[in-house]
C-alpha cells in the first residue's frame, strides 16, 4: 500500500468513527424543544416578541404577567379565557424553579432580573442602539433565541 492510498483509508477511517460522535455532539448541544408548546403560545406570544422561553422566569412573574393581559406593558394583549388557561398552565408547568431564575422582578420582566442585570452587564446605551432597541430583543444578539437557545458561545452584539 503506498503511502497515498493509506493516507485515504486512514482519513476515511477517522471520518467513519469521528463523523457519528460530533453528530451526537452537535445534538446534545442544541437546545431541545420543550414538550407540549401549545400552538397558541407561539401564536400569540410571538406575534408582537419572541415568544419568551416558560424557564427564564418563575411562576410569580409568569402569573403576573398572564394576570396582567389587559395592559401587558402598554398594549391590551388580552385573550380569550380558554386560551389564557391554556397558556398559563403550560408556563407554570415550565417555569424555572431554583433560584436565580425563579425569583420575582420589578413588573414581572424577565429584563429586570437580577439574572438577567447580571448576565447582561453592558452600558445602557447598548439598548438604545438601532440594532438593538432594547433589553427584550433577544434575536438581536442571540440568533437562536426564537428557539430559546441563548447559549453564550453563539451571542453576537450588533453595531
Amino acid at each position: 500500500m503506498t503511502s497515498s492510498a493509506f493516507s485515504r483509508c486512514a482519513g476515511l477511517a477517522f471520518l467513519v468513527c469521528a463523523l457519528p460522535a460530533l453528530v451526537l455532539m452537535a445534538r446534545a448541544q442544541a437546545p431541545t424543544p420543550i414538550k407540549g408548546t401549545p400552538a397558541s403560545f407561539t401564536a400569540e406570544c410571538s406575534s408582537c416578541h419572541v415568544a419568551y422561553a416558560p424557564f427564564l422566569t418563575g411562576q410569580a412573574n409568569w402569573r403576573g404577567v398572564m394576570d396582567g393581559l389587559d395592559k401587558h406593558y402598554g398594549v391590551d394583549a388580552s385573550l380569550d379565557s380558554k386560551t389564557q388557561r391554556e397558556i398559563s398552565a403550560w408556563l407554570l408547568a415550565n417555569a424555572a424553579s431554583s433560584a436565580p431564575l425563579a425569583a420575582a422582578s420589578p413588573d414581572f420582566r424577565i429584563t429586570r432580573s437580577e439574572w438577567f442585570i447580571r448576565k447582561h452587564y453592558w452600558s445602557a446605551s447598548l439598548w438604545k442602539r438601532a440594532s438593538i432597541k432594547s433589553a427584550s430583543n433577544c434575536g438581536a444578539c442571540h440568533s437562536g433565541a426564537a428557539r430559546s437557545d441563548f447559549d453564550a458561545g453563539s451571542v453576537r452584539v450588533p453595531k
